[in-house]
């Protein structure tokens, strides 16, 4: 038989942790599991059947050009920001400000969790880059848009991609 000391017996991780660890794997799993990589007229046609032609006097051309410099069309983008923010889904969109964290102080202005954004489906990212583009800056919320689309010729995004 052994002899059993006093001392608590010292625990590598608090309870706590190890089940926010847990719960969070399978989503992590499922998340990278159904990642996609648009190609550009396959986006396209995601995009039009979702009504973007037009919307808010943006064309679909804008919309491709936004996704190509967010996310490279990748569905499951996320790019973590010094604030601790992150850029979630194939248009980058802050956790700051539109998305659910597990941090209670995020406005979450679209309603909805974050991971919702990197859905390959695309129809959570869709409404809610719809939501932040009816903001009075329209796509000009997105820097990358800014930068590399608004002013531009962009009808090369959309060259060969007719339905």
């Amino acid at each position: 038989m052994e002899a059993r000391s006093g001392a608590p017996r010292r625990q590598l991780c608090p309870p706590g942790v190890m089940l926010l660890a847990l719960a969070s794997l399978p989503s992590c799993l499922l998340t990278s599991g159904q990642a996609k990589v648009y190609s550009r007229c396959e986006l396209f046609r995601v995009l039009q059947d979702f009504g973007l032609e037009g919307y808010r006097g943006y064309s679909l051309a804008d919309w491709l050009c936004l996704a190509y410099f967010t996310s490279g069309f990748d569905s499951a983008a996320v790019d973590h920001e010094a604030d601790g923010s992150t850029n979630n889904g194939i248009f980058q969109i802050n956790s700051r400000k539109w998305c659910k964290t597990l941090e209670e102080n995020t406005a979450n202005r679209c309603r909805l969790y974050c991971a919702d954004l990197l859905n390959p489906n695309l129809k959570s990212a869709v409404l809610c880059a719809m939501k932040i583009s009816q903001q009075p800056q329209g796509l000009r919320s997105w820097d990358a848009w800014k930068r590399h689309c608004m002013g531009k010729d962009l009808s090369d995004w959309v060259d060969g991609c007719d339905v």
